[in-house]
């Protein structure tokens, strides 16, 4: 006989490397946007595995397809060809109006390989210590090199020396941008995220966005775009730079564009997309069979349920509805984002907030501090919406009333 389960089981993790401060929450299984926990207590979602399952949980079509995918082959390496490689990029070609794609795991990988093809634009131009124009808050990875990318001090402690090569400047402000790289021969690419997400959720400005387009091409720069958690329909458009009508010439991809399946990829423009070649770069695990799978049904399920549609219908209902429950409280400052990428700023650190919200089964991020992330599923309804601000506001009225 199999002996009783106990009433209660303890989330530990006592033989994996301390890498991250987690909640004492174990997941079991999902359904759309509700998670449950190995000991039953249910949760709404808010977070999305960090804006990664973008179907939602066990979603019916993505799983069987999934299921099929691992009956079949799951991995094959690159020395072959992939025919699901090509069936996903010639769509991210489609939509992205780009040229080809190269296909990697993570998005830090997506962002490094961005990074190594701006290095060798450079060099292959004669620039024998190409430069790269970052960003203040940005994000882009915890490799050496994307570090050194990152504008955050607290995550790059302790890592130093970093990569040389980057120039890093305020966003929006392109005065800022042709000041910093004024005479300089050796700049070769502007890189940053289309809306910041682990420096705060700040947009880039649609007329900046044009502005640096126009610049790039006046100084044949690349443009670069990570479009890494902001991408793959998360704004209402396929991806985030697209509201302001134009293209990068690189744009790295990945957490959304699998559902949960590890993938990432380098979408590349006519600038960029014959400047690797054999040997360049490569990877073990990019663009295997079901990664792709993923990433295809991914795509086909977003476009058949409407899901960018859904994603500007219920971000608006949502900030709506945080606006009104918080707006004129001193201490909230601002809603900002677009779509269903969201974050409410304060003006005290709200860290203790991911602790009290899980409790109240609501499950969220605080980033930069003070600024409460919410990226859920794509598949959100209007009434897990309404939930969101119900169980959140009071939490948040709470916090700003203690020390007042």
């Amino acid at each position: 006989m199999t002996a009783a389960l106990p009433d209660h089981i303890e989330a530990a993790s006592p033989h994996v490397m301390n890498t991250y401060g987690r909640l004492p929450i174990a997941l079991s299984h999902g359904q759309g946007c509700r998670v449950w926990d190995v000991n039953g207590k249910s949760y709404l979602d808010a977070l999305g595995g960090i804006a990664v399952n973008t179907v939602g949980h066990n979603h019916p079509q993505l799983v069987a397809a999934l299921r099929d995918q691992v009956g079949k082959i799951i991995h094959s390496s690159n020395y072959y060809h992939v025919p699901l490689q090509e069936t996903l990029a010639a769509k991210l070609v489609e939509l992205s109006g780009l040229e080809n794609v190269f296909f990697c795991s993570t998005g830090l990988e997506a962002n490094e390989a961005a990074l190594k093809l701006a290095r060798k634009f450079g060099h292959d131009k004669g620039i024998e210590r190409p430069e790269i124009v970052v960003y203040e808050k940005a994000f882009h990875g915890r490799s050496i090199a994307t570090l050194s990318a990152t504008g955050n001090p607290k995550v790059q402690a302790g890592f130093g020396p970093l990569v040389e090569g980057f120039i890093r400047v305020p966003i929006n402000n392109i005065g800022e941008l042709k000041a910093a790289t004024e005479g300089n021969p050796n700049v070769v690419a502007v890189f940053f995220e289309a809306i910041q997400g682990e420096g705060g959720v700040h947009p880039m400005d649609n007329e900046y966005l044009q502005q640096v387009r126009a610049l790039c091409d006046e100084r044949d720069w690349l443009l670069m775009i990570d479009e890494v958690q902001c991408g793959m329909g998360r704004t209402g458009k396929w991806f985030a730079h697209q509201w302001a009508g134009i293209k990068p010439d690189v744009m790295p991809l990945a957490k959304g564009l699998g559902s949960g399946v590890p993938i990432g990829a380098v979408v590349a423009g006519p600038r960029a997309a014959h400047i690797f070649a054999p040997g360049n770069h490569g990877t073990t695990f990019g663009g295997n069979p079901l990664a792709m799978r993923a990433g295809v049904e991914t795509i086909r399920i977003m476009e058949e349920e409407g899901l960018m549609a859904n994603a500007v219908m219920v971000g608006d209902h949502l900030r709506a509805g945080l606006n009104r429950e918080l707006g004129g409280l001193p201490g909230f400052k601002e809603v900002r984002g677009r779509g269903l990428m969201l974050g409410i700023e304060l003006a005290k650190p709200c860290g203790v907030l991911v602790g009290r919200a899980a409790e109240n089964g609501l499950l969220i991020s605080v980033t930069a501090d003070t600024v409460i992330r919410l990226v859920p599923s794509l598949i959100m309804t209007m009434a897990e919406a309404d939930e969101v601000v119900a169980i959140l506001c009071p939490l948040i009225k709470q916090l700003l009333q203690e020390g007042a």
